[in-house]
């Protein structure tokens, strides 16, 4: 023990900064319990569930929704995604890999989806228990000290009743919608009041709301499907998946899901600003009217406009994209029709220049495409080539290149049908041919090389119309690109969006205080104390203060 002593004083004659009691470095550390595996989950569990993370995974998949705007999407977009397939063969693969084209199927996206998912349900849970345990609580026991308070008031009343005056500041208090509670203790009478729980409140219900978007979406899109045509004027489309162009459906769509109906194009309307106009050629609404034909024979007419989808069915139907569709009949040697179809030509520019394909597997003595361009208002370049200088059909024209040879559709490989593979192909007009494009207008036909027969463009006019009246305007069928969409969840996002909003308004504008009033008998009059106190930033809580000192002297 005395050499323990010597040691110690020792060490503090040689830094009389260190105290008696110190343990140097070279003392042994107190060794920490390990966690074990029980303890790592609970420690993974904590972490998980912590506003902080839950925040983190918020943002995470927003950063993770971005690659969804960058690159096409098989459910929304196919045919965006075999474009960008031909024109970018060596990335694809890797991209594909990825999971870059079904961005909200991926598996880690959905793994970052389920983690917020389990996160606010970790972080929610408890937090509800002890609001509802608050909520039932009394409010706080008023302090001994009130001056050592921020916000404070005080003032002596002379020939006034203490009684009385808890009473009448437990009336205005309560009528402000506070909490209130009285505490009178010997000698003094005091009335503690709180209100503000509604501002957690709102912050568990904006939480939840979160929670009910992410279940609603998820479960949703598994009972959604998405569907595409293009239906030409004249034609009906029947809900069926036979129909489709593409269609993309949840896991847990059956193939009848899908409610019968039909659904006929009468017309398609668009209107032009007229050509010397400001914006002369640009469109203005678009209409595309339709009738719905029932199981049982009845029928209803609507229309599908741009922003204003058609309901049927609990379906909505959108309107995507349009265009014209030039009727086109070939006939082989022997004059005999082996092809007649309005084909949907694809607008390439805002004057409605537009290119399509033609595909004839039998009928000729080989199987022949066309290329062709349709220009509704055709006019000439500077180089010689064509191009549409309005929208409208002022001077109608239909260029078209023929090839001869194997199409690539007798092995069973799909192909697009606005698409031709020309390899493999002998081109008979346009190009290096030495024989100028197919030109046509509405009615006029031309000889196909060779004597292999001949192509017409039909002039679409009804019989008996005044050619100087009618013009080319209905020379020529127009053609509607729809979009059927079917998810029963969007009421619910709806709501839970609704109620998301009004939780945040309220976590945010909902002040969380606590007032106290405290009454002193003094002589023949008595002492009055306010103060209050804020949770969080209140600046208001010094003008409440001063409303209770004001209104209370009042009632009083």
């Amino acid at each position: 023990m005395s050499n323990s002593r010597s040691d110690l004083t020792q060490n503090s004659s040689a830094d009389p900064q260190r105290p008696d009691d110190h343990f140097d470095s070279a003392a042994p550390k107190v060794a920490q319990p390990k966690l074990g595996v029980v303890g790592w989950l609970r420690w993974g569990w904590r972490q998980l569930t912590s506003m902080r993370t839950a925040l983190v995974l918020l943002l995470l998949l927003a950063i993770a929704a971005i690659p969804g705007s960058i690159f096409p999407q098989r459910m929304a977009n196919p045919n965006g995604v075999t474009q960008w397939e031909t024109e970018n063969p060596d990335l694809f693969p890797i991209v594909d890999a990825l999971q870059l084209f079904d961005v909200y199927q991926s598996a880690w996206f959905s793994a970052i989806y389920l983690l917020l998912f389990v996160s606010l349900i970790g972080c929610i849970l408890p937090r509800t228990k002890h609001h509802l345990k608050a909520l039932r609580s009394r409010p706080p026991r008023t302090p001994a000290r009130l001056s050592r308070l921020a916000d404070f008031r005080a003032e002596s009343l002379e020939g006034a009743d203490a009684e009385r005056a808890i009473e009448a500041a437990e009336k205005r208090l309560k009528k402000q919608g506070y909490r209130v509670e009285r505490y009178d203790s010997r000698g003094s009478f005091s009335v503690s009041a709180e209100r503000g729980y509604l501002r957690e409140t709102g912050n568990l219900v904006f939480h939840a709301s979160l929670v009910g978007i992410l279940v609603a979406v998820g479960l949703g899109g598994q009972f959604a499907y998405t569907g595409q045509s293009v239906i030409t004027e004249g034609t009906t489309f029947v809900n069926s998946l036979l129909n489709y162009s593409s269609m993309n459906k949840g896991r847990w769509v059956s193939d009848d899901a899908l409610d019968p109906y039909a659904m006929t194009l009468d017309s398609f309307d668009v209107s032009y600003v007229e050509w010397g106009e400001a914006g002369s050629g640009q469109a203005g609404d678009f209409s595309a009217n339709v009738t719905i034909r029932e199981p049982d024979g009845s029928t209803e007419e609507g229309a599908v406009r741009v922003n204003h989808p058609l309901r049927v069915h609990g379906d909505a139907i959108y309107l995507l994209g349009n265009g014209y569709a030039p009727t086109v009949t070939v006939r082989n040697a022997d004059d005999e029709v082996v092809y007649r179809e309005a084909v949907p030509f694809l607008p390439q520019d805002s004057n409605m220049t537009s290119l399509g394909v033609i595909k004839i597997p039998d009928g000729l003595e080989e199987q022949m495409g066309f290329v062709g361009f349709f220009y509704p208002t055709q006019a000439p370049l500077e180089s010689g080539a064509f191009t549409s200088a309005f929208g409208d059909l002022v001077n109608p024209v239909l260029t078209l290149n023929a090839y001869e040879g194997d199409l690539g559709i007798d092995d069973g490989t799909p192909r697009s049908v606005y698409t031709l593979d020309p390899t493999g192909m002998e081109q008979l007009t346009g190009g290096d041919t030495g024989r100028d494009s197919i030109e046509l207008s509405p009615g006029q036909s031309a000889e196909l090389p060779g004597g292999r027969g001949s192509v017409t463009f039909e002039d679409m006019t009804p019989d008996g119309a005044d050619p100087e009246e009618v013009g080319y305007s209905e020379s020529v069928k127009r053609f509607a690109s729809l979009q059927v969409h079917h998810d029963a969840s969007t009421g619910w996002v709806l709501a839970f969006a609704i109620l998301l909003l009004v939780g945040l308004m309220t976590a945010l504008f909902v002040p969380r205080r606590r007032l106290w009033v405290k009454v002193t008998p003094e002589g023949d009059g008595m002492r009055v104390e306010y103060a209050g106190l804020a949770r969080g930033e209140d600046p208001a809580i010094g003008r409440a203060v001063d409303e209770l000192a004001e209104g209370h002297r009042k009632d009083l």
